[in-house]
């Protein structure tokens, strides 16, 4: 038995607010289908679609993309310069203990985005990066001793590079920058390198220290043979003018003993010379004195 539901006037309600209900559910239906019918990816970001749980090979770019709602979704990788920090332990060539703390700038590479989520997942930097680093710092750790991993760290950094880009690059990362931050070793070892230097300081101290005291000495045996030549130089000088005026003197003092001589033995007689008529040719001037001699001996 049907019952007529009529409003107080006697007529039958209006079906309007139920097609209005209708329209709003359709629009919002609607609003929802449109909005899970585009995808928008970051800058950075490579989107990989899943088409009902299925990896397509192909990824999305950046920007504004449409795909089907409710069948396919769309997971971000992002592809910008990450880093890992992380410590890190080895054994050195000479077996001393080595900590360490590394750091790994590293990309995803935007075209292996599809295979590393379908592969290893989101979740990768765990799954791969973290033991392959550890593996290739201690690989190369233990090619040097504790000396050379403080002075050749460049060196040690690339060879680590090297073996991580090797074993990472086939899955589509690429290792921008390998950075060993700080290398800390045992405290005996660290005394050991710190009374090493000290001795190392010392001996070049002791070094400069005799080559500035055999400088000195080459400088005094200098000045001493420069004085020494001045004094031989001086006393051959005194000597040779003391020949010159032992000479001098001989030679004056011989003269007059010569003339001293011949005044001792002259008798008095002046010497003449004649010639054939008689003449004095040479005439010989004696002092008064003499003459005044002369004429009492007569």
């Amino acid at each position: 038995m049907g019952v007529n539901v009529r409003d107080l006037n006697g007529n039958a309600p209006k079906k309007s607010g139920f097609k209005g209900i209708k329209w709003i559910a359709a629009g919002i239906a609607a609003l929802f289908i449109a909005a899970n019918s585009f995808t928008i990816v970051p800058a950075g970001n490579t989107g990989v679609v899943l088409t009902l749980g299925e990896v397509s090979s192909n990824p999305l770019s950046e920007g504004f993309h449409l795909k089907a709602p409710f069948i396919q979704q769309v997971e971000d990788m992002s592809n910008k310069i990450q880093v890992y920090e992380t410590p890190a332990s080895a054994v050195s060539k000479d077996l001393q203990t080595v900590s360490s703390s590394i750091a790994v700038n590293y990309r995803l590479v935007s075209d292996k985005s599809p295979d590393m989520y379908k592969n290893v997942g989101l979740d990768y930097q765990t799954i791969l990066i973290t033991p392959v680093v550890q593996e290739c710092m201690k690989s190369a750790t233990a090619k040097y001793n504790a000396e050379q991993l403080i002075t050749e760290r460049e060196a040690v950094s690339n060879e680590v590079k090297t073996a991580l880009d090797s074993k990472l690059n086939s899955y589509g990362i690429f290792i921008e920058k390998f950075n060993i931050v700080n290398f800390d070793f045992s405290k005996e070892f660290n005394e050991a390198i710190e009374a090493k230097q000290v001795a190392e300081q010392n001996l070049i101290k002791t070094k400069t220290e005799q080559e500035q005291a055999k400088v000195i000495a080459n400088t005094d045996a200098e000045k001493k043979v420069i004085a020494a030549n001045a004094d031989a130089e001086a006393i051959l000088a005194r000597a040779q003018a003391q020949a010159d005026a032992n000479k001098l003197l001989e030679e004056s003092l011989s003269g007059k003993v010569i003339a001293y001589e011949q005044i001792q033995k002259w008798d008095g007689v002046m010497p003449k010379v004649t010639g054939k008529d008689g003449g004095l040719l040479i005439d010989v001037d004696i002092d008064e004195g003499a003459s005044s001699s002369a004429a009492q001996n007569d």
